[in-house]
């Protein structure tokens, strides 16, 4: 590992637990073992790792969970559905970079914009327009019954992204958010999908 990664690990580390305000480049060079102004020879400073972390974490989130534009291949039953949809909740939950990431970004997303607008987009957005593109190709394909795709993502995905939530506040309860999702994901098939 690289000493610009050993940096950005302990950053992440350390944002995620003290908030990006509260952890000083001293910290993260500490962490790293390395002095304060060796850290400047990798990055201009705070922000710039801060950047390159958001930049790292979202290039990750977009190769193993997917987006709107890349998400795979349509699930062609209920049982793909569900493990493609029980992949993506496993990943977000226990990747480590994401997980830090996500407990990051809901700290600060009330005292940086851009950091606002990311968890707007990765806990909303983006992930209800993915599985709208994706419940509207099973549609066309006769898998699912005609209807708004938009509300149904949303009404797929709010109860995850709450119930990821939780599991990140309270990690002793990651299995039991998970097997909740996947009962609502199971649900939400029953009743939406036409097999």
């Amino acid at each position: 590992m690289t000493t610009r990664e050993r940096i950005l690990g302990a950053a992440l580390t350390l944002f995620a637990e003290n908030g990006f305000d509260r952890t000083g480049v001293d910290q993260i060079a500490g962490c790293v073992g390395i002095k304060g102004p060796s850290l400047y020879k990798h990055f201009k400073g705070k922000e710039d790792i801060l950047n390159a972390l958001i930049d790292t974490a979202e290039a990750r989130y977009e190769e193993y969970f997917g987006s709107e534009r890349h998400f795979g291949k349509l699930p062609g039953s209920k049982e793909e559905f569900v493990r493609m949809t029980m992949g993506k909740v496993s990943f977000t939950i226990r990747d480590p970079m994401i997980s830090r990431i996500r407990k990051l970004l809901v700290q600060e997303q009330f005292r940086n914009e851009r950091l606002a607008e990311i968890t707007t987009r990765h806990q909303l957005y983006g992930i209800q327009r993915m599985f709208t593109k994706i419940i509207e190709g099973m549609m066309d394909e006769g898998m699912f019954k005609k209807d708004d795709p938009a509300l149904l993502a949303a009404e797929l995905t709010a109860p995850a992204v709450l119930l990821i939530s939780r599991a990140d506040r309270q990690p002793q309860c990651e299995k039991e958010s998970l097997e909740s999702i996947e009962r609502h994901i199971r649900h939400f098939c029953d009743v939406y999908m036409t097999e």
